[in-house]
């Protein structure tokens, strides 16, 4: 007899493949033709509201690897809260302003565009590219209001942004001035510091010298009869370019200097003035064969001290001194200790020049912003200047000023665009001041207050914030292009004041641009907007503000700012401040940085609870992704070969607050795991076909002992799990579901349920105890699963609903998606029943012995199935007490076909295993003493025919 087909064998529609590559867009399709996100919706009405506010992508070009981990770790997060009962929507957002779109079209129409037309087609462009990554992260399986996003240049936040200017201003932190900012050539623009990263570069490094004017007054100094010999202060610097631009020279007051004498003489004579613990770094560097130390003196008793300008011989406009004041900035860490001053080009030789009473009209400001001296500046003008740094230096050579010159490789700042060199220039610029007051407190210590208040994941993050926050300048808000928000000022053409009624006039504008965007500022005539007697005065500013700003700020111009003072666009979804940011580690210098400074400008507050950062992406080597390595991976390659889930699994199982390791071993080591997930989805599945829940489910209280067992196990994991999402502790979180499908389910539970669930009677109490706890664990697991592996949840979920394994209320009103329903309320809390989990815990303990005995006499190839062994255990009373308890079943425990339990004294578990001489039932494979008793059914246990007798 074909005794198969007496067996309740499993079956189910879920498919062993999840063949993810071709049925997920299907599914994405489905999820956009049933309107999900309307039924969310719906059930989100009246609960308490979970913010994650989406820090923009910029809307250029493909996603990469880190935008794909960014949106999948929100997406968890979402869809955790969802499953909690919260009433969390996910409003996407895209930066659409700045340099980026503008190259790429000035690339395709030309670099003479008037700003009408280049406003035009950047607007267009950027809603292609929206629309072209949209699609990307929906098929990444990302719930959200892809029909309702956020765009920095909706009308309504480009006039928001506006609104945001105006709350600043008139709270006092906006100033307009010269100062020496970040500034790319290529860009023609100043730069935020978030829009700079550092890389390695060769330059030249030289030795300078500024030679003495006053012997008398160097013998004062240094309180020495008169100096006969020539000589000069000494400087070193990486930047040939500035020294025609050197207006002073720095010392530290505190750091004692010395006149040395050197032998042999430099081309300008045999002394040198040089910080004193500078000196032997500087005899080893220059080959000074002997030399001499003459008289020491503080720094601060050489303010005043007057130095010829190295390049003094070559034309009269450089035929000027240059004094020396001091400067607490200036250290020992590199060259002579002596620092020559260019303050059109750093922030401390500027702040130095401010301090000691100069104007703005005083300072030697001769670089263009395309890179070229100015046409004033002899000799060099019109030249670039990286390209001149050869001839400075032949120059400095022919003056005898120069000491030495060597190659010197070190970290320089670039533009992140453009991957080319930056200066620091003096401009002027509308500038954040991060140390003016208002109501007491500047916006600098605003901020640090309030990160005291933020919860950082990982923690480190809070110092670092704190630092940048700490030790960052003023915030350059303007930027000389055209694709950005106008700071749309009215600029008095005389006195470069802004008009007395600014506040009143932003307003103006931004209506303007609420119904037509920023090109209306170019619209906009001035007697629009003031009388015609002013007209003639004051003129439209037209630079932009940055586009850190425009980030910065949407947590106003979305979300509404506090107590919805201005009329976010997303006021109503979303609420003030966020309950988390997060973003790629960097962010701690970009938007996490911007929006708490726009935040505590408009509020004296955080737009945030929290902070999470993820790192970025490497490959198995460690190395960063490149087209050189050629180790480039991207999400489309992954979810066209493999699908999305396994690049969701990856996101989830690596530990995102370090270097993110993938490659494709890596990601068939993840394929490995899901298919263990899917497999234990399908038996669970496949084992509830015929379960109908109204007539089957036997409650638990007439739950067999070991499924309320499993059951509290299950309930601990569900629990820890939660727990794990609640603390973005993902790669714990899918861990311990792994452990629980692999171990927990396949290992233990279900490997023992399988002999209940196939041989005994379709409708036997034993049969439907199991089945009444698969229903229950089989929902929690699906949920459990769906904020990381969404598809194949909803997949499961869309077949459990095709049973009648679930609820009927569960099956009417969620059977859209199942991120409409809740975690599953599993009625057997573990704390409640320890005895009964101390009990499981040490049946189990010393399975695991009887196993490993097991597969000792295995390996020695006289036992094939452990059906065939029959087993002896001897333990203590204590032991022995609980493994009577469970009678006949210990065997379909152990999964052995007889045990028998005998008492002795000694504490530690003894286990004899034995072959057992018995006949196999050809139905159950158990071998057993009654093999043939039954008078029809001759090959077969007495169990299995009293079965089939439907006794």
């Amino acid at each position: 007899m074909d005794y198969k087909k007496t067996l309740n064998l499993p079956e189910t529609s879920f498919p062993m493949r999840g063949n993810l590559a071709q049925r997920e867009p299907i599914w994405v399709k489905q999820l956009e033709d049933e309107r999900i996100y309307r039924a969310i919706e719906s059930i989100c009405v009246n609960r308490l509201k979970f913010t994650l506010h989406d820090g923009p992508p910029y809307a250029n070009g493909d996603i990469h690897l880190g935008h794909a981990i960014n949106k999948i770790l929100k997406d968890i997060i979402i869809k955790n809260k969802l499953l909690l009962g919260y009433d969390a929507k996910y409003v996407p957002g895209w930066d659409c302003h700045g340099m980026p779109i503008e190259i790429q079209i000035e690339k395709k129409y030309g670099k003479n565009l008037d700003i009408k037309d280049l406003q035009q087609k950047a607007r267009k462009y950027a809603g292609q590219q929206v629309e072209r990554q949209k699609s990307e992260f929906k098929r990444l399986g990302i719930l959200g209001y892809w029909d309702n996003p956020y765009l920095t240049m909706n009308f309504k936040n480009e006039a928001n942004e506006l609104r945001v200017l105006a709350k600043i201003l008139k709270n006092g932190y906006l100033y307009r001035g010269l100062k020496p900012v970040n500034w790319c050539f290529d860009c023609g623009s100043a730069l935020s510091d978030a829009e700079v990263e550092y890389s390695d570069r060769l330059d030249t490094s030289i030795f300078v010298s500024f030679k003495f004017t006053d012997k008398n007054q160097l013998s004062k100094v240094f309180n020495l009869d008169k100096i006969q010999e020539d000589g000069g202060i000494l400087i070193w610097t990486t930047t040939p370019w500035t020294i025609p631009v050197n207006q002073f020279i720095n010392v530290n007051p505190n750091l004692e200097y010395s006149i040395v004498r050197v032998y042999p003489s430099l081309s300008h004579g045999s002394l040198i003035i040089i910080a004193k613990e500078r000196i032997s770094y500087f005899v080893e560097k220059v080959n000074i064969e002997k030399y001499e130390i003459i008289a020491t003196t503080k720094g601060k008793s050489l303010l005043g001290l007057e130095f010829l300008h190295p390049l003094s011989n070559t034309h009269d406009f450089y035929h000027r001194i240059s004094k020396v004041y001091i400067a607490d900035y200036v250290t020992l860490d590199n060259g002579t200790g002596v620092v020559h001053s260019a303050p059109a080009h750093g922030m401390e030789d500027f702040a130095v020049f401010k301090e000691n009473g100069f104007k703005d009209i005083d300072i030697l400001n001769m670089v263009n912003g395309d890179g070229k001296y100015d046409k004033k500046l002899p000799i060099f003008n019109g030249k670039i200047i990286w390209d001149t740094n050869k001839e400075i230096i032949d120059f400095l050579k022919k003056n005898g000023s120069l000491v030495k010159s060597e190659d010197y490789s070190h970290s320089y700042m670039h533009c992140w665009r453009h991957k080319t060199p930056i200066i620091l220039r003096a401009t002027r610029q509308w500038f954040a001041g991060m140390d003016i007051k208002h109501d007491d407190i500047t916006i600098r210590e605003s901020a640090l207050s309030n990160i005291d208040n933020i919860s950082f994941y990982p923690a480190w993050g809070k110092e670092r914030l704190k630092s940048m926050i700490a030790n960052r300048p003023d915030w350059t808000l303007s930027r000389q292009r055209k694709w950005g928000v106008p700071i749309a000022f009215l600029v008095n053409k005389e006195t470069d004041e802004i008009h007395p009624r600014t506040i009143e006039l932003l307003e103006k504008v931004a209506t303007r641009i609420e119904k037509g965007g920023i090109e209306e500022w170019q619209k906009i005539d001035i007697n629009e907007l003031i009388d015609d007697s002013e007209v003639d005065i004051y003129k439209k500013n037209q630079d932009t503000l940055d586009v850190w700003f425009d980030s910065g700020s949407t947590h106003a111009t979305v979300i509404g700012g506090l107590n919805n003072d201005i009329d976010g666009s997303h006021k109503n979804i979303l609420n003030w401040p966020a309950d988390l940011y997060l973003e790629g580690s960097d962010q701690h210098r970009g938007w996490f940085h911007s929006s708490l400074l726009v935040g505590c400008m408009l509020y004296g507050k955080s737009p945030y609870k929290s902070v999470l950062t993820h790192g970025f992406f490497v490959d198995q080597n460690g190395r960063k992704m490149s087209k050189s390595l050629g180790n480039i991976i991207s999400p489309k390659e992954i979810y066209n070969s493999l699908g999305a889930e396994i690049l969701r699994l990856w996101v989830a199982t690596t530990d995102y607050s370090a270097e993110m390791h993938i490659s494709d071993e890596i990601l068939n080591r993840v394929v490995e795991s899901y298919r263990r997930i899917r497999n234990t989805l399908r038996f669970l599945l496949a084992n509830l076909t015929d379960f109908d829940r109204e007539k089957h489910f036997i409650g638990y209280d007439n739950l067999l002992e070991i499924d309320k067992y499993f059951l509290c196990v299950t309930h601990k994991t569900q629990k820890d799990v939660i727990a794990n999402y609640e603390k973005y502790d993902f790669h714990t979180a899918i861990s311990k579901l792994q452990n629980f499908c692999s171990e927990e389910l396949g290992a233990f539970y279900l490997d023992i349920l399988k002999d209940r669930l196939y041989t005994t009677k379709p409708d036997s109490l034993a049969r439907k105890s199991a089945q009444s706890t698969l229903s229950e664990i089989t929902q929690a697991l699906i949920k459990m699963l769906a904020p990381i592996l969404s598809f194949t949840a909803e997949e499961a979920w869309k077949t459990l609903l095709e049973t009648k394994a679930i609820d009927k209320n569960i099956k009417l009103n969620h059977n859209i998606t199942i991120f409409t329903s809740v975690y599953h309320d599993l009625k057997l809390d573990f704390t409640e029943n320890n005895l009964l989990i101390k009990k499981w815990d040490r049946i189990r303990a010393i399975r695991d012995l009887t196993q490993k005995k097991i597969e000792e006499v295995r390996n020695t190839g006289k036992l094939g199935s452990s059906l065939q062994a029959e087993v002896c255990i001897y333990a203590n009373s204590s032991d022995k007490e609980i493994l009577d308890s469970l009678k006949d079943d210990f065997k379909f425990i152990l999964i052995v076909s007889k045990v028998l339990v005998y008492k002795h004294d000694n504490n530690d578990i003894k286990i004899d295993v034995n072959i057992s001489k018995n006949k196999k039932c050809e139905r159950c494979w158990h071998y057993t003493e009654d093999v043939g008793h039954d008078d029809i059914y001759k090959d077969i246990c007495i169990r299995c025919a009293e079965n089939l007798h439907n006794k």
